[in-house]
């Protein structure tokens, strides 16, 4: 994790924030490279569930919503969490994460005594377990109590109870509140799905770990609404949309390239079962900190729909014309975390190898992630020709992708950092290209393209570069395109 959190900061992905003020706990900024691998990551998922599909549609809501709605979907009662107060230290932490975290014991048994064990772990020299504050080692814990997670704020110019209201904790509410509205504007039939980008906010009590638990952040769901009363392959429709939903899910990790031994499905135990849910399933990935929540699939039954009805006075059904009858729809939610699955695609990009004696560090991102797609590289930034050359070649490629233009260093050096920020490909334009005017050398109009995973290059015609890159950023293999070209010896670094 350390080695990730230093190329983020270094090369640009993401930063604390306030950072010249001393950072704001659990608050991060997305630097120029964070900023378009995170919006390449939201793209895609709209993409694969509104734009591809004929049974979803997309909403945007906004962020602050009547309080009213946090009662009827249960949220002021039961987002909660255990909290405990370390009484010598004063820190606080979550009662059910306590053994999920190292911990400082000064053990009896040694002179130089002070350790940190292992989360879960008892001390190796006296066996004791964890009783006391995991961080200082000495204060008592009080007992726990419950901690609502909503985050406050006020409406209007004066902070009082009617003007109280929240920041939401969870996109999903706005689909719930507005299913009538999509239903009369679009006419849709169940099952259809209602999808929504945008941020959320919690009060954690221990954030932490990088991105993986801060108290704003952004996530993508999916209210997917089906007849509780239907049946597809002779299974209740709720049930099977479920199973489909996980596998639609745990898929498109793969597709973008996330290992597959990186990914498990976890089941939730009933006693681990949300107030709402019928039954709910976590995809994991394995991040340094271990296997964790990437995204969960709950079946959410009809409890929102219900429960928005009963508060509001408002029907929300749906008309069944097969049976003549108003139904209230059950309700599939894939919800991921966008945030998470940054974190995610990186640790699972990210390689070091050793090339020619030296460590090369290469972000393996699939093309359609990596933020940047092509890295155009003048071989000698002080002849004007080439570098005019090169400079045309970048305006030209990025009227299709994202593309940089770099002279900044030597050519190995700049092939290296656009290994480490994941560029699929580097293309460098060099004296051959442009040839020597002065001796009446026109060039051979052709540049190198550079495979960031093999590193091996080969010579294209200036005039088919659009072709050939459309190619290899459109789902054809390196090894399939460059046979097509000659090839160049070896790697310039």
């Amino acid at each position: 994790m350390d080695a990730l959190v230093s190329l983020c900061k270094r090369r640009g992905f993401i930063f604390q924030s306030s950072e010249i003020y001393g950072g704001l706990g659990s608050a991060w900024d997305y630097g120029p490279l964070g900023v378009e691998l995170k919006r390449n990551i939201r793209n895609l998922w709209w993409q694969d569930v509104v734009h591809r599909r004929a049974d979803v549609v997309g909403i945007e809501a906004a962020v602050l919503m009547h309080p009213r709605v946090w009662e009827a979907s249960g949220h002021l009662e039961r987002f909660t969490d255990p909290m405990v107060d370390c009484r010598a230290c004063k820190r606080r932490f979550r009662a059910d994460k306590l053994d999920e975290q190292p911990w400082t014991h000064y053990c009896p048994a040694k002179k130089d005594n002070k350790f940190e064990v292992p989360a879960g772990e008892s001390c190796k020299h006296c066996g004791a377990r964890r009783t006391l504050c995991p961080e200082c080692g000495r204060g008592e814990l009080t007992e726990p109590r419950q901690f609502n997670m909503m985050l406050k704020t006020f409406l209007g110019p004066v902070e009082d109870d009617a003007a109280l209201t929240y920041l939401r904790p969870e996109t999903a509410q706005a689909m719930f509140v507005n299913f009538e509205n999509v239903l009369q504007a679009t006419r849709r039939k169940l099952p259809f799905g209602i999808a929504q980008i945008g941020r959320s906010f919690r009060n954690e009590i221990t954030p932490g770990n990088f991105i993986f638990r801060t108290r704003e952040f952004e996530q993508m769901e999916m209210e997917f609404f089906v007849n509780p009363h239907d049946t597809v392959d002779g299974r209740p429709a709720d049930e099977y949309w479920h199973d489909y939903w996980i596998e639609e899910r745990l898929a498109w990790y793969r597709r973008y390239g996330i290992r597959a031994e990186n990914l498990q499905l976890r089941e939730h135990p009933k006693e681990e079962l949300a107030h709402y849910s019928k039954r709910t399933v976590d995809i994991e990935y394995r991040f340094a900190i271990g296997w964790s929540e990437l995204e969960g699939i709950a079946n959410r039954t009809d409890f929102d729909l219900k429960q928005h009805a009963a508060f509001s006075g408002k029907s929300l059904t749906y008309f069944d014309e097969e049976r003549k009858a108003h139904v209230v729809p059950y309700v599939i939610e894939p919800a991921a975390g966008v945030d998470r699955s940054v974190l995610a695609f990186m640790t699972d990009a990210y390689h070091e190898e050793e090339v020619r004696g030296e460590k090369r560090v290469v972000l393996r991102f699939h093309p359609d992630i990596a933020p940047v797609k092509i890295a155009v590289l003048p071989l000698l930034k002080k002849r004007e020709d080439i570098v005019a050359r090169a400079r045309e070649v970048r305006d030209c490629l990025a009227r299709h992708w994202v593309v940089v233009y770099d002279d900044t260093a030597a050519i190995g050096r700049l092939y290296r950092r656009q290994d480490e920020v994941g560029t699929p490909f580097c293309l460098t334009v060099d004296v051959q290209t442009v040839g020597d005017a002065g001796r009446g050398e026109v060039g051979d109009q052709r540049v190198t393209i550079r495979d960031r995973d093999s590193m091996e290059q080969i010579r294209v015609p200036l005039a088919e570069l659009p072709a050939v890159f459309g190619r290899l950023l459109g789902g054809s293999a390196w090894a399939e395109v460059a046979r097509e070209y000659p090839r160049v010896g070896a790697d310039r670094s």
